[in-house]
């Protein structure tokens, strides 16, 4: 009776080895193309990147190197004096509206993360159930996401917030009389009643991320969780939110973006005055007013830059993390 030898033990790829393996099959795949498919694949991949670099890259790096000098935006770079620090210190120590439009700014992003995303993922979850007409109603509720904030502001300072031909006047019975409301022309009301006009944009962005995440996961954890006695309320925190996680990281990136740039729906009330000051409208003030203070607009500029990157590094960190290994 023959006995066989074994065959002999291949020892493991070193990571090393598999990272040259890789470069080689990439390098194979490479040479398979054509001069057409590289030149078709150089251009896909140039025009977005030089228009990319040219659009934003350059621009933000220009207004980081013009926040520190003094400049109104006439004659050429000679004109331009350097200040050093002085717009920032002038910013933070003197300037009256920069504090307040900071403060509505983290007010924006409270309404935001704390009335419309619940709101939002609330009517994802509902529309979830396959109830009866419910692409009706998310064609519906997804329509305000489709119009600019301007439009927006113009739907809700027109029909809705007029003082004279308002419908929440009219609903209250103070249209035309001594008693109606200037929903946006009292400061402190009109922040409140923005934000309102704000969130029922925003809702509908929120629903549609969270409807398109609900529909990936997998109804055997659902079932699972009815099969161990939880309730729907416990299955949706206890099992589904937390699957969730990856939607609830873009939904808190996008709602701390929107309400960093919020400028339309302002502007088109009352240019950011009266209560409305935020820091996206000081900046095209500062930036492209009558006084044209490039370099302290370029400041302000910078301020909310390195607040919005916060959340953007925070999204890029997760994704990669969470990449394929």
């Amino acid at each position: 009776m023959s006995v066989q030898s074994a065959p002999p033990l291949t020892p493991p790829a070193s990571a090393g080895g598999v990272s040259a393996s890789r470069k080689r099959r990439r390098s194979k795949r490479f040479s398979l193309l054509t001069r057409r498919d590289k030149l078709t694949l150089a251009f896909m991949v140039g025009v977005p990147a030089f228009i990319h670099i040219f659009l934003i890259w350059l621009p933000t790096l220009g207004s980081i190197v013009l926040s520190f000098t003094s400049w109104n935006g006439i004659g050429g770079f000679e004109k331009i004096k350097w200040v050093g620090l002085k717009n920032y210190d002038v910013l933070f120590n003197v300037y009256p509206p920069f504090w307040p439009a900071v403060q509505h700014n983290f007010m924006w992003l409270a309404a935001f993360l704390l009335i419309a995303t619940p709101l939002g993922m609330f009517l994802a979850v509902i529309l979830d159930q396959n109830i009866r007409g419910s692409r009706i109603y998310q064609s519906v509720l997804y329509m305000p996401v489709v119009l600019s904030l301007a439009i927006v502001g113009f739907i809700w300072g027109y029909l809705i917030y007029s003082p004279g031909d308002g419908f929440i006047n009219n609903v209250l019975g103070v249209a035309h009389t001594p008693r109606q409301i200037d929903w946006l022309g009292t400061k402190g009301l009109n922040l409140a009643a923005v934000l309102v006009a704000a969130s029922w944009r925003h809702v509908g962005y929120v629903m549609v991320l969270y409807l398109a995440g609900l529909k990936s996961v997998d109804n055997t954890l659902r079932e699972a969780a009815s099969i161990d006695g939880a309730n729907a309320r416990q299955t949706f925190f206890r099992v589904i939110f937390p699957v969730l996680a990856p939607i609830n990281v873009v939904v808190l990136v996008v709602t701390v973006i929107e309400s960093l740039r919020a400028f339309d729906i302002v502007y088109v009330i009352n240019k950011g005055l009266n209560g409305l000051e935020l820091l996206s409208v000081m900046i095209t003030t500062n930036l492209l007013g009558e006084a044209s203070l490039i370099g302290f607009g370029s400041s302000m500029a910078v301020v909310l830059l390195a607040i919005s990157i916060g959340p953007i590094i925070f999204y890029l960190y997760r994704t990669m993390r969470e990449g394929p290994e």
